[in-house]
């Protein structure tokens, strides 16, 4: 869900960006080490520790065998990322190694399984690393989504664009890996369906109530509501990482800026 977060978590441990790491959502999480380990946590801050001492999040560390990473609830944001060197060996379908509960794909954990490392396991190849500061996000309860318009939005009144780009929209709880669902303080309203066709990540769909919904990693294959652009790339992260509650305001970005932001992040990690 939140692509930054998870290259970073591999770039900390020299991982290639494609390593699988651990998502975790919301925290509750203890794992004990079965060898020597280096591993490394980014994402929310779920206050960290290892046998009681707290680890650095956006940071590497080593963990001995016997000791147990304890994750506790988050204190901001919603996803924290945990890679080990080397990545968690996982499942490979349709080339890739993410799971999608809902459809029973991929690696399913359940409590007391073994999370095994993909080659060998060193803690002596342990190198203490940090995320530098500037590339920190902050997780705040308000944030700014860029949008690229798509086709579809001259099929909405101007009234009703500008309207969008005013609104305040809030994150409902029963948003989830599948799409992100806004209230706002007016419905946008409009056009009626379309014809289903294929739904790009990030895209804005505004259903019969004008509520908009984002579509995330988990989205369907196809819809047929109006879509009134999508969301830039580079700016996604900051939404999946938003909690119940979190608002949301929108802005224009232009496709070739958001396309370049894109390409530089890509270029970076290695995607």
């Amino acid at each position: 869900m939140d692509l930054h977060a998870h290259c970073w978590a591999n770039r900390l441990l020299g991982n290639c960006a494609e390593c699988a790491t651990l998502e975790i959502a919301i925290g509750m999480v203890s794992l004990r080490a079965e060898a020597d380990v280096s591993l490394a946590i980014t994402g929310a801050d779920m206050e960290a520790e290892v046998d009681g001492v707290p680890t650095g999040n956006w940071s590497s560390f080593l963990m001995h065998r016997g000791q147990t990473l304890e994750l506790k609830p988050a204190r901001r944001g919603m996803r924290a990322y945990l890679a080990v060197l080397g990545g968690f060996q996982s499942d490979l379908i349709l080339g890739s190694r993410s799971t999608v509960v809902r459809n029973g794909m991929g690696s399913l954990l359940s409590e007391g399984e073994s999370l095994w490392v993909s080659g060998e396991v060193s803690g002596g190849q342990h190198r203490e690393a940090h995320v530098p500061i500037r590339f920190l996000p902050s997780y705040e309860d308000q944030i700014e989504l860029r949008v690229m318009e798509s086709c579809q939005a001259s099929d909405f009144s101007s009234d009703a664009v500008q309207q969008f780009y005013r609104s305040d929209f809030t994150v409902t709880p029963d948003s989830d890996r599948m799409g992100m669902r806004l209230e706002g303080n007016a419905a946008v309203p409009g056009p009626k369906g379309i014809v289903s066709e294929g739904i790009a990540l990030g895209a804005i769909q505004v259903p019969a109530d004008g509520h908009p919904i984002v579509l995330l990693n988990d989205r369907q294959t196809l819809g047929g509501y109006p879509k009134l652009g999508v969301i830039a790339r580079v700016d996604l992260p900051q939404l999946c990482q938003a909690r119940p509650g979190t608002r949301i305001r929108f802005s224009p970005v232009s496709i070739e800026q958001a396309r370049q932001e894109w390409r530089d992040f890509c270029g970076y990690f290695g995607l």
